[in-house]
Formats: structure tokens, sequence, C-alpha cells
């Protein structure tokens, strides 16, 4: 995989390659802190290509990680109040900065709207990230997917 990469804004065709990034962030990286019961769950929430599609016409703003060779690594986006309700990276990309790229693209973004603060609701792995990245865990939600409990994190940091 190569190392360079660069952050875009989304298009209309980007939404398959982002769909199955999703599921295989999920699948390959939530059973290092959730149970198989609870990743099954969590991926059937997974948007497919159409469901992103439409939710990038919503007003959020969606960035893109894009290796050198087209290649993409790993998406966030910004809804108009600040709520990010993606941050998900290829498992190959891992430990390339890609999420950090794409947190300090969103950042800059939210700042250059006027924004003052961005919230999360951040699994396990996510917490620790945006913990790393200053972000405050406000509370653990516990809830359930299909009779499956499962839990996330609150977040938010203030700009």
């Amino acid at each position: 995989m190569p190392a360079a990469f660069h952050i875009r804004s989304y298009t209309d065709a980007d939404a398959e390659p982002l769909a199955q990034i999703y599921l295989r962030a999920v699948r390959l990286t939530g059973p290092r802190d959730y149970t198989p019961a609870q990743v099954a769950a969590w991926t059937s929430l997974a948007p497919d290509a159409a469901r992103i599609r439409m939710l990038n016409g919503d007003g959020r703003e969606t960035f893109v990680a894009e290796a050198a060779d087209g290649t993409l690594l790993g998406f966030t986006d910004l809804e108009p109040d600040g709520h990010v309700n993606f941050l998900y990276g290829a498992p190959e990309a891992a430990g390339r900065g890609v999420a950090a790229a794409l947190t300090d693209a969103l950042q800059a973004r939210a700042q250059a709207r006027g924004m003052v603060r961005l919230h999360v609701e951040a699994s396990e792995a996510a917490r620790r990230f945006y913990l790393n990245r200053g972000w405050s865990e406000l509370a653990r939600r516990d809830f359930e997917i299909a009779g499956v409990a499962i839990h996330n994190y609150a977040m938010e940091i203030l700009l």
C-alpha cells in the first residue's frame, strides 16, 4: 500500500468503495473490542453505496483519503450541526496517519465554517483515537441493535 495520500472532497463515484471500507473496517477491526455478535449487529447497519450517495445529498461534507494510485483509504463526514457520523479507514491503511489527516481536514473545515463544537458517537477504537487527539468523552452509550447489546461513546471537541 502506498504511503502517500491526499485528502479530497467526496464524489458519487466514491460511494461503493466507501461502503466497502466501512464493512471491512468493522469486520476486521471491530473484533478487537466487540464480540462476534456485536460485530454482526454493527455490520447490519452498514450503508450501501446508494445510502452513502443519499446521505451526501443532505448538506454534509465528506472527506476522502486517496492514495497516489487512486485507492481510497478512508473517509469522514461533517454534518451541518457539527456531528461526525463516519470515520472509517481501510484496515490495510492503519497506522499511516489516514484517520489523523481526515480529522485534521474535518476540523479545519468546521473552523472555517465558524463551528465551535464537533460531536460524535465513537466505537471503542475510535474512542481511543479521539481521546489521543484532544476530544472529551461525555458518556458511554449502551443500546441494542437487533436485540444485541452494544455500546459506544458520546464525545466532543471544542474548536
